[in-house]
């Protein structure tokens, strides 16, 4: 249940124009008063065809007009509208019923208190099943204006409580750092100019895809100007930034004006200061020996680094939430980062998922915590990596690291639950389904190849036994997943590459714990994947190079690798083990 307290107005008869009419696209069905500030009633103008919408506005504003008519300045904006509405699947709610829930927000709001005689006048409007308007004026009956500081909080906690005692769904609480709802206003001319999005949500979108192609906000300035949208910056007289607004071309007022909306008004995140820590928070450029020794393409340099993230966020909310989080919320914040890069440089088909797990995930991003972007420096460079790389031609390490999101959305879920953001965990668990339905549709080839030339039977059955003794709680559900036979094919490439099946099982099993996975066996392919890309080292030659001072000083991997045998090539090239 949602009570969605509206910006004051000062035409209360236009109002109930609107609530007794019959709405702009005929939804609105038999207008009726449910409750009001009477305690013996008003003649209703929906069922009474003795009563006007005049007289009705005249009574509510008498107050108001009393205290105009005396010495002092005037009230203006008296007009209080408040929406509330049901949540899709909950059960129909009498005209009592809705009564009584306006009566209760009316009362949590400080429109008019409970044992008040001076409140203020206040009606119930219901002309849908779903949902009923509170309209009230702002002058109470002894000419003090009623305080209203706080009145939203106040009005979705009772709503909160009137959900449980009624059995209604439960509307996760929020923090106040949810982006700004387009208006009705904005919905209709959208609708109006026939756009597929309000101005509010394309200019979002447009500012969230641009911020992993820029490292300064000069340069996401830049981009956005060149992508179309239109830019008012502000600048201090030294010539520093000072704040910016951005409009959609073609929104403009009725004065043909362009229709400018600052960053901060369209999602907290996306405020000018918060830009600005987010993006100068760089990463230092990487030694060019190191830089020859990564990974051959963006998406596999990305899976490596998205391994840091799953093991400090798994770290951090087994803790219970201790600590401040800092550097949890920034690694969640740049992770968003990431899954956007990832929707604009994937192959088409997989972009609709993609971006909707980034709008998605785009409410995990923020919270009351505050985020040490220093510690996230790698994720964003990994974003800006996967930009500038485009799309690559290694289709099954873009699968592997969407699994990898996949995983790392989870812990992100997890760390928000852990510290109490109901909202930031519910985002992340959407956002996860949006990245399980892409994950699937890019495994589904690579999975039907690998399934079809699965090992000869002896070599499965071996196979198997390394996975009973490996990870034996979870064997018979792995042995049993209709993609055991691709993961059997994926061990015996890696096999024949060097690498111990049994390491790989252990290794992947302790990254990503298998209870909560659908189907282990995929979960497991995907890790595996990633870490047998490349032959096994050898031993001899491994010792050395650690051994040598130069590795020491540049930091340099202890597992060597070969940029040049990316994995699709290897599963598709080396064949099974036979005996």
């Amino acid at each position: 249940m949602i009570p969605s307290i509206k910006a004051p107005g000062n035409n209360t008869r236009g109002l109930l124009a609107y609530l007794y009419g019959p709405g702009r696209h005929d939804e609105h069905t038999d207008p009726h008063i449910v409750a009001s500030f009477s305690p013996l009633g008003l003649r209703d103008p929906g069922r009474d065809p003795g009563v006007t919408l005049t007289q009705l506005a005249r009574i509510l504003d008498e107050p108001v007009n009393l205290r105009n008519s005396g010495f002092g300045r005037k009230v203006t904006d008296h007009v209080w509208h408040c929406p509330i509405r049901a949540a899709p699947g909950d059960r129909y709610l009498s005209d009592a019923e809705w009564g009584e829930i306006a009566r209760r927000t009316v009362h949590a709001a400080g429109i008019a208190p409970d044992g008040d005689p001076h409140g203020c006048r206040w009606i119930a409007v219901r002309h849908a099943d779903d949902h009923v308007h509170i309209l009230a004026t702002t002058v109470r009956e002894d000419g003090r204006r009623p305080k209203l500081h706080g009145s939203a909080k106040r009005a979705q906690a009772e709503a909160r409580k009137i959900e449980k005692e009624l059995g209604l769904h439960q509307v996760q609480p929020g923090d106040r750092t949810g982006e700004r709802r387009p208006t009705q206003a904005e919905m209709h001319k959208a609708d109006r100019l026939g756009w597929q999005q309000t101005s509010r949500d394309w200019l979002q979108d447009r500012i969230r895809d641009a911020i992993p192609h820029a490292a300064t906000v000069e340069e996401l300035f830049a981009y956005l100007q060149a992508g179309g949208v239109e830019i008012k910056i502000r600048r201090l007289p030294s010539g520093d930034l000072q704040g910016y607004a951005v409009g959609r071309p073609g929104d403009t007022n009725a004065d043909g004006e362009q229709v400018y909306l600052p960053g901060g008004k369209i999602a907290p995140d996306l405020s000018l200061p918060k830009l600005r820590a987010r993006l100068t928070a760089t990463a230092p450029e990487e030694h060019p020996t190191a830089r020859r020794n990564r990974p051959a393409t963006s998406w596999q340099r990305t899976t490596d680094t998205l391994d840091r993230v799953h093991q400090h966020l798994a770290e951090d909310s087994a803790a219970g939430g201790e600590g401040d989080g800092a550097l949890g919320q920034a690694q969640i914040t740049a992770l968003g980062d990431i899954i956007n890069a990832t929707a604009q440089a994937a192959p088409q088909e997989l972009r609709a998922e993609l971006r909707a797990a980034a709008r998605a995930f785009a409410r995990a991003q923020r919270s009351q915590v505050r985020a040490g972007h220093h510690g996230a420096a790698d994720l964003r460079r990994a974003a800006r990596d996967i930009i500038r790389a485009g799309n690559g031609s290694d289709g099954n390490a873009l699968t592997v690291m969407i699994a990898a999101l996949a995983w790392a959305a989870v812990l992100a879920s997890r760390w928000h639950q852990a510290r109490g953001h109901a909202q930031q965990a519910h985002a992340a668990q959407q956002a996860v389904q949006h990245l399980q339905a892409a994950y699937d549709r890019a495994a589904a080839d690579q999975l039907a190849a690998l399934t079809h030339r699965q090992p000869q039977p002896e070599i499965t059955s071996t196979l198997a036994g390394d996975v009973r003794s490996t990870v034996p709680d979870h064997a018979q559900r792995i042995l049993t997943d209709p993609n055991w036979p691709a993961l059997a094919t994926v061990l015996a490439d890696a096999q024949a590459l060097g690498h111990k099946p049994r390491q790989l099982l252990q290794e992947a099993a302790a990254r990503r714990e298998l209870t909560t996975a659908r189907l282990p066996a995929k979960v497991l392919l995907g890790r595996i994947q990633h870490t047998s890309r490349n032959p096994a080292p050898n031993p001899a030659a491994e010792a050395a190079r650690r051994r040598s001072p130069a590795a020491t000083a540049l930091g340099l991997r202890t597992t060597p690798t070969d940029p040049t045998t990316p994995p699709a090539a290897a599963l598709d090239t080396v064949p099974a083990r036979t005996r």
